[in-house]
């Protein structure tokens, strides 16, 4: 569910979290136009991986000089929980359940509250690296 338009490294070791939210965004859409199909064309097990995602690259490689950092541990933990929750959706969709409620838009749904959290990690990692 990468294009390879989706990027938020900027030079270096540098990362544009910024674009990494917006990223995010875009990514769940994606998401949500995929479960639409109702195909099972969506795999659990890779939608779990934290690491194969723009931001989850970066929190691996070079986002890892900062793993000192609670923000860093913060971003690293709700990521990962994003994933797997992620997964879970994937699974229960791919199992012919309604997800539709999961999946929408400012819910208080599980997926919706860890999506929320990367959010807000993306962005306090920001500012800890930009002080």
């Amino acid at each position: 569910m990468r294009d390879k338009g989706d990027t938020c490294l900027g030079p270096g070791t540098d990362m544009d979290f910024d674009e990494a939210i917006g990223t995010h965004s875009k990514w769940k859409r994606r998401l949500r136009q995929s479960l639409a199909k109702r195909d099972g064309s969506l795999h659990p097990a890779q939608i779990s991986l934290d690491h194969k995602c723009v931001l989850g690259e970066w929190i691996y490689s070079e986002g890892a000089q900062h793993s000192s950092l609670p923000e860093y541990t913060k971003l690293k933990y709700e990521h990962s929980r994003f994933h797997l929750v992620a997964a879970e959706v994937v699974k229960k969709a791919n199992s012919g359940e309604d997800v539709d409620a999961e999946m929408a838009p400012c819910s208080n749904s599980e997926f919706s509250t860890a999506s929320s959290a990367v959010v807000i990690a993306i962005m306090a990692m920001k500012k800890r690296l930009s002080e």
